[in-house]
């Protein structure tokens, strides 16, 4: 592997994720592909993106960045989950179960790696405390 991030267990996670959102977004009705299943998928696929992007900076800050932007863009997701569940999109929730269980654990990856960094920015922000549990 040629590249940093390709070596980073938090982007071939958000990879993962990205696939499951994509697959719940192909589920979902012809008058919501070019709305809710775009928004979706454009916000999963962030946070694999935006993960790769800042693997490439030049210090520990400018990563923290990114991975802030990744973990909103993964935020973003699981909100889009809910507006399925809430529409009664899918016959099947356990996709969206799946989907918010693997958005968890994604989560975690995030802020431990964030938290990993020596962020040299005077600007910070509190770790979100995160209960776990599917609400689908």
């Amino acid at each position: 592997m040629a590249y940093k991030f390709e070596k980073l267990e938090v982007w071939t996670r958000a990879l993962d994720y990205s696939d499951q959102v994509h697959d719940i977004a192909q589920q979902l009705p012809k008058h919501e592909r070019y709305n809710l299943a775009d928004q979706m998928t454009r916000a999963a696929n962030s946070i694999a993106l935006n993960v790769a992007e800042g693997s490439t900076g030049l210090s520990d800050a400018e990563q923290d960045r990114f991975l802030r932007i990744a973990v909103r863009s993964l935020l973003e997701t699981v909100a889009t989950l809910h507006l399925v569940k809430r529409r009664d999109y899918l016959d099947d929730v356990e996709f969206l179960r799946e989907a918010y269980r693997e958005s968890e654990t994604l989560f975690a990856k995030l802020q431990a790696f964030r938290s990993s960094l020596d962020t040299d920015s005077a600007v910070q922000e509190s770790p979100i405390e995160y209960n776990e549990g599917a609400p689908f």
